[in-house]
Formats: structure tokens, C-alpha cells, sequence
């Protein structure tokens, strides 16, 4: 591993999203800049479309090693639970440094109410989030070599995530496939707020950078259409273990789950979208 850079501050400055940050990090780590994919994450930040549930600096470092794992993996199948083992690295180094997987735990901000998000600027707590990033990022680049040198061993033959089957079915390529493979399971097969859901804003951004029409870093219509459709869908459930009924405790459990189709009309919904 070469010398970590620290200038986690500035990038955050720079990028203006914690998501954008963490996926530039670990592309630079790797040496890999994806510049239209790193923006594409700017709606995931503050909790996806700023609603509080995982951190932005998660969706984006989880990308990051996703990325990465297909670069170091032949089979898709593997490189896909290459990218949830080593997802499943990083949300364990990132909730000992901040205590939390969610957004909402760590700033104690509604950012739907317009008071909570004015004192959690003009009180200066959002300091305490460019704190977190430059603390945790030496430690999520550990982690994330960690995870992606362990995660390759014993992967089964066949891998399947929720976020993957939705950008495949949305037209995304086998690296696109992959890199969002680790939001299985509402990250890591956590259970918590939907990947799926998350995987289909971010290719949908994807797409709209590329064709240079996205502008707005967080509040997106296109990606708000994406959110109506999932919720009607959901009767308005967002947390991966009450839409499935299901906590996915391997590889092998979301694989299967997966298989037989129990999210399929889900991930149709948001493909479509």
C-alpha cells in the first residue's frame, strides 16, 4: 500500500458530497479515477436523497471496493462476493469510528426540515462530518484492501445482489454490475435502507452525467421519481429486512433469495424507472 494521502478535508470540499469524497478516495487509492461515476454518487449522500439512513461515506467507499473487485476478479459471479465480503469490511471499520452505519445517528439532523438542517450548518455541526471523513478515511483504505484481500477466499461459484440485477436490467455494463454489488442487503447485507433502491438512483445519474444533464450535487427530480415509484411499490418501506422479511446472514442466503425471484417485481419496478 503506497502512503496515504490527507487531504480528506479538501476533497470533501472539493467534491461536495461525502458519497462523491469516499468512492474518489478509494479510485485514487487503486488508481482508477471514474469521474462521471464518482458524481453519480452525489444523491446517496446524507442517507440517500438526504433521508438519513447509511452514511454517504458507506455508498461511496462500498462503489470504491466494487469497483476494484472487478478489476481483480476474472468470474463476474465471484467479483460480485468479492465486493459484498469486502463491503461487509468496511461498514464494520466505519460504524467502530463512528458508532453508526446511518446518517442520522451521526449528524442528529432531519435534513427534510428546513430548521434541523439550519442548525446543523449554522451551528458548525457539520464540521463533525469533515472530522469523521478525515479520521476515517486511512482507516477505510486499510479496510478496504483487508476486506478485498480476505473476501477471496471461499467465495462460492455464484454470487447474486439485488443492486447488481437492477443495473444489468437497467442496461449497466458487467463493471457497473459489479460495482454496485456490495449495497446487497441494504449494504453488506445489513438489512438496512434498500440497495436496490439505490443502485437504480445511481445509474440513472450515471446516465444523466454522461449526457452532461445533471446539476444539482443532492436534490435530483429524476432521482425523486425513482424514490415515488420504489415507495409505491413498498407501501412506503425503505429498510431491506421489512420489505424481504428476510435477514440474509451469507452469501449464499442472498444468492438464493435472489434465484428464486422474491425481489424480482421490486427490482422490475425500479429498472423501469
Amino acid at each position: 500500500m503506497g502512503t496515504i494521502k490527507r487531504d480528506t478535508k479538501k476533497l470533501f470540499l472539493k467534491k461536495g458530497t461525502c458519497s462523491h469524497t469516499f468512492f474518489h478516495i478509494l479510485n485514487r487509492e487503486f488508481g482508477h479515477i471514474k469521474d462521471n461515476e464518482e458524481r453519480a454518487t452525489d444523491p446517496l449522500a446524507g442517507g440517500i436523497l438526504q433521508m438519513g439512513y447509511q452514511c454517504g461515506m458507506l455508498w461511496g467507499a462500498s462503489m470504491g471496493v466494487g469497483a476494484e473487485s472487478f478489476r481483480r476478479c476474472n468470474n463476474t459471479n465471484q467479483a460480485i462476493g468479492l465486493a459484498i465480503k469486502a463491503t461487509q469490511h468496511i461498514m464494520k471499520s466505519f460504524v467502530k469510528r463512528g458508532g453508526s452505519a446511518d446518517c442520522g445517528d451521526i449528524t442528529e439532523t432531519d435534513f427534510s426540515s428546513k430548521l434541523s438542517f439550519a442548525k446543523y450548518f449554522f451551528s458548525g455541526r457539520f464540521l463533525s462530518c469533515f472530522s469523521l471523513a478525515d479520521k476515517w478515511a486511512p482507516e477505510a483504505i486499510q479496510a478496504a484492501h483487508e476486506g478485498l484481500s480476505n473476501g477471496q477466499r471461499d467465495l462460492p461459484n455464484q454470487c447474486k445482489s439485488c443492486a447488481s440485477e437492477v443495473v444489468k436490467k437497467m442496461g449497466g455494463s458487467n463493471e457497473e454490475a459489479v460495482m454496485v454489488a456490495g449495497l446487497a442487503g441494504g449494504i453488506g447485507l445489513s438489512g438496512n435502507a434498500c440497495g436496490a433502491l439505490s443502485a437504480a438512483i445511481w445509474m440513472k445519474m450515471l446516465d444523466m452525467c454522461r449526457k452532461q444533464t445533471m446539476k444539482s450535487s443532492l436534490k435530483n427530480p429524476e432521482a425523486e421519481i425513482i424514490l415515488e415509484k420504489f415507495y409505491a411499490a413498498t407501501d412506503y418501506e425503505i429498510i431491506c429486512n421489512e420489505i424481504t422479511g428476510k435477514r440474509f446472514n451469507t452469501l449464499d442466503d442472498h444468492t438464493e433469495f435472489i434465484k428464486n425471484g422474491s425481489c424480482s417485481k421490486l427490482i422490475n419496478v425500479l429498472a423501469e424507472s
